[in-house]
C-alpha cells in the first residue's frame, strides 16, 4: 500500500504542478515580471486553494455527499463566477508595456500588498472548475486505497500538497532567474500571451457550462 501511496502521490504532485491552466501561466508570468516573492505568495494562494478543495472534497467523499459537486446548477454557477475572475485578471496583462524597471501597480498584479497576491492566486485556483473535478479524481482514487480513513486522506494530501509548494516555489525561481535575458519587448510579449491564455480560459468556460448547453 506505501508503494502505492507513494506513486499516487507523486502523480498528484506533477498534475498539480505542471497542469497548463491559468495558475501555471500567472505564476510563471509573475516569476518573470515581480521575482520571487510576489510569485512565491501567489504560488501559498494557489497551494492553499488546492488544500481547501481538497478537505471539502474529502468531507464530501465521506459523508457520500459528492454527488454535490455533479450538480448542473453548481457546475455553471462556478464556471461563470470562474469565467468572469480569469477573463477580469486576464485583462490586466494588457494595461500597459511591461519594462524590467517598472515597479508599480501593473499588469497582472492587483496590489503590492502580500495578502492579495495570496488572495489571487486563492481565487484563479478556486474558480477554475477544472481542478474541482482534478481533486474529486484524486480523491475518490485515495479514499479506496486508504479505506475512507478522513483523517489518513487530510494527512496524505496535506504532504502531497507540501511537496506541490516545494515544486512550485523551485518552477518560480527558475522562471525569475531567467527573466535577466530577456527584453522589454520579449517580457511584454510574454505579458500578452498570458493574458490572451486567461481570457480564452474563461470564455470558454462560460461558453461550456452556459451558452453551450
Amino acid at each position: 500500500m506505501i508503494l502505492s501511496l507513494i506513486y499516487q502521490g507523486l502523480i498528484i504532485v506533477l498534475l498539480l504542478t505542471f497542469s497548463f491552466g491559468p495558475a501555471f501561466f500567472s505564476l510563471i508570468n509573475t516569476a518573470i515580471k515581480y521575482g520571487y516573492k510576489p510569485s512565491s505568495l501567489l504560488a501559498i494562494g494557489v497551494v492553499a486553494s488546492d488544500f481547501f478543495l481538497c478537505i471539502l472534497v474529502c468531507l464530501l467523499v465521506y459523508f457520500g455527499a459528492v454527488n454535490l459537486l455533479h450538480s448542473e446548477k453548481a457546475q455553471t454557477f462556478s464556471a461563470i463566477i470562474g469565467g468572469v475572475i480569469l477573463i477580469v485578471f486576464g485583462a490586466f496583462y494588457f494595461k500597459k508595456h511591461v519594462t524590467k524597471s517598472d515597479k508599480s501597480i501593473d499588469i497582472g498584479y492587483i496590489a503590492p500588498h502580500p495578502m492579495l497576491m495570496v488572495l489571487k492566486g486563492f481565487l484563479i485556483n478556486l474558480f477554475n472548475p477544472a481542478v474541482w473535478f482534478l481533486w474529486l479524481g484524486n480523491v475518490t482514487a485515495i479514499s479506496k486505497t486508504l479505506e475512507y480513513s478522513l483523517v489518513n486522506m487530510i494527512l496524505f494530501f496535506s504532504v502531497v500538497l507540501a511537496a506541490v509548494l516545494f515544486v512550485e516555489l523551485a518552477k518560480i525561481s527558475l522562471a525569475e532567474k531567467i527573466k535577466i535575458y530577456l527584453t522589454d519587448k520579449l517580457m511584454t510579449i510574454i505579458n500578452y500571451i498570458t493574458g490572451t491564455v486567461l481570457i480564452i480560459f474563461g470564455f470558454v468556460l462560460i461558453y461550456n457550462h452556459f451558452f453551450g448547453k
